[in-house]
């Protein structure tokens, strides 16, 4: 065992993306009596690994992705308290909002949003959650 892989567990689902590059979909860290679970996704469709095509669809198949992800980790997106949300085009930030209402209830969980210039596999947007358990 890795002395990094003593700090932190990997999460990871079937119904979720694998990772297309040199991060984890999901981990969480100990602190204290609470554990932290960080992921970010893209709209990337776990059967075919391809993107979604379209803001829409992508932004569907990334909560979709969250909820994978969650699952794997015994969570769900009650446990979600902080999201970011990027971009590349931020006319789109009221489909987010829309979403999000939809997706979360109240309390809703902290957010930030940001328009980026460009973001993997040419991904229109992706949300990255910090989870606690």
């Amino acid at each position: 065992m890795s002395e990094q892989s003593k700090l932190f567990k990997v999460y990871e689902s079937k119904n979720a993306p694998a990772a297309i590059g040199a991060y984890s979909p999901v981990i969480s860290i100990p602190a204290s009596a609470e554990q932290f679970l960080f992921s970010g996704q893209i709209g990337l469709d776990p059967a075919s690994m391809q993107m979604r095509e379209g803001f829409k669809s992508q932004l569907e198949q990334i909560l979709t992705n969250i909820d994978a992800l969650l699952e794997g980790a015994n969570l769900s997106r009650k446990n979600i308290v902080k999201t970011t949300v990027f971009l590349t085009d931020l006319t789109n930030f009221s489909m987010v909002n829309s979403a999000y209402e939809t997706f979360f209830s109240k309390p809703y969980p902290a957010r930030s949003c940001v328009e980026v210039k460009a973001l993997p596999k040419g991904s229109l947007v992706e949300i990255e959650v910090i989870a606690i358990k």
